[in-house]
């Protein structure tokens, strides 16, 4: 070490005293017992003050911080709102047998099915997000059994199958006990699609080829008491008509034997369409 023009070093020892060394003057410290000028003399051993202010090497930041804890991981989301698809109707159709959810299934993840779900998550101590994650829906499964086809599609919307050979030509409304759909057709074209519902097994709706024979607007029956709008008599007392009862309960009622349609703006259209002497066909 050099020290400029006049260096203070203080020494330990019994006492403690200040050398003061020529300019240009070396101090070598020797094993920590003695310090050596370059002068020759020889001093006590010594501490060499260090400047106020000047960082202590026991007070410096470590250059490396030890690693924080991970945070916890999010929980992952299934469905959320505005999903929409299989699932979800899934998710509504299990909702609704533990009584959450009184409306749908839709497939369409919306405000009902999102308060439906937060309070299903309340009630089960789970975290209030009204959105379906993975702790939600593995709850909901231990409570609930796997969904029937008619109990995903309770009011509706579910696909079409393939139009009967007899519905390809000419005027016909053409109906599938399979799909529990009815298409509206024009020389092979679909006009209207709608969902239908038939008669349960005691009253059962007839199947096979038929005509429209008569045409009711606000038809109510003689025999059952009940109101019939849009009323296209095709066997019998059988009917394609609007029902209230089925856009309120969908799959969870039956008819008279009649085929229904819960969409009223639908079967208006098919009314005003269709005329006495078109075809109706009922097939699976």
């Amino acid at each position: 070490m050099r020290i400029g023009d006049t260096g203070k070093v203080r020494t330990r020892g019994k006492g403690r005293s200040t050398a003061v060394l020529a300019a240009g003057a070396t101090l070598t410290v020797l094993c920590g017992c003695t310090v050596q000028a370059s002068d020759g003399e020889r001093h006590s051993p010594v501490h060499i003050e260090v400047p106020s202010g000047a960082p202590s090497v026991k007070s410096a930041p470590p250059d490396d911080k030890p690693p924080s804890a991970p945070a916890a991981a999010a929980p992952v989301v299934l469905w959320q709102s505005g999903d929409t698809g299989r699932d979800v109707r899934e998710l509504q159709a299990r909702l609704r047998q533990v009584a959450w959810l009184f409306d749908g299934p839709t497939g369409i993840y919306d405000d009902l099915t999102e308060r439906a779900v937060k309070g299903f998550q309340g009630k089960r101590g789970l975290p209030e997000t009204g959105r379906t994650d993975q702790a939600t829906w593995d709850r909901l499964l231990k409570m609930t059994r796997e969904p029937g086809m008619w109990d995903l599609y309770l009011m509706g919307g579910q696909p079409a199958d393939a139009p009967d050979a007899r519905c390809l030509t000419g005027r016909v409304l053409c109906i599938s006990k399979t799909s529990r759909t009815l298409r509206w057709m024009v020389d092979g074209r679909t006009v209207v699609e709608v969902p239908v519902r038939f008669g349960s097994q005691y009253t059962p709706t007839r199947e096979g080829e038929f005509t429209v024979y008569w045409k009711s607007r606000n038809h109510v029956s003689t025999l059952y008491d009940s109101a019939m709008p849009y009323a296209m008599f095709f066997s019998g007392g059988q009917a394609v008509h609007y029902s209230s009862d089925f856009a309120a309960r969908g799959y969870a009622g039956a008819s008279h034997g009649c085929v229904n349609v819960s969409d009223e703006r639908a079967i208006a259209q098919m009314f005003a369409e269709v005329q006495n002497g078109d075809k109706v066909v009922v097939h699976w």
